[in-house]
């Protein structure tokens, strides 16, 4: 298997950049050797996820109005985190501003690119245990609902598509596996 680049970049033109997204147009030739385009878009930020296990096996969802896609979404606690800062520093500060909670013990449990196929994003998901109850703190475009559910619960929603964010979905089906594998 041939894992070299078969794509040639002829021009490449900045289209749009603003604090936290750049996008990009290339001018290409692609692995058929014919020539296109292919927009990339850059993320200025880490995708940060969060999922709190109390030892009760309960978590916290947070639900929000995503303008993106003009719908309700409940998801884990996330966030984006600057790309010159520890990741974990990140998943502390989302914890505690979407849910009020810090945790005294953190596990990075999955890395992930959201869409590949267009952007660069890399997602660093975190499991947060030994919880400690504190005052959330909102950032003002943030309208949240905070519900604190079984994780079963939670791992249903995934599976009749209530749950639809990636990285939701992606640490609860990695959080079952690990439960089920008696590794929390």
């Amino acid at each position: 298997m041939n894992e070299t680049n078969p794509w040639k970049t002829l021009e490449s033109q900045v289209k749009y950049d603003n604090n936290w997204i750049k996008l990009t147009e290339h001018q290409v030739i692609n692995p058929s050797g014919g020539n296109g385009i292919y927009g990339v878009v850059h993320f200025k930020n880490y995708a940060i996820g969060i999922l709190p296990l109390d030892q009760d096996y309960n978590t916290w969802l947070v639900g929000q109005y995503r303008y993106a896609l003009d719908c309700y979404s409940w998801e884990i606690p996330e966030g984006g985190g600057p790309l010159n800062e520890e990741p974990i520093e990140s998943a502390r500060r989302e914890l505690l501003e979407e849910t009020g909670m810090s945790a005294k013990n953190w596990l990075e449990i999955q890395r992930m690119h959201l869409s590949n196929s267009v952007s660069d994003e890399l997602s660093i998901i975190y499991l947060a245990t030994d919880l400690i109850q504190g005052i959330a703190m909102p950032e003002e475009t943030e309208q949240l609902i905070v519900k604190k559910v079984p994780f079963e619960e939670a791992y249903q929603m995934v599976l009749k598509g209530d749950i639809t964010d990636s990285m939701s979905v992606a640490a609860i089906l990695k959080a079952k596996l690990m439960i089920a594998e008696k590794l929390i």
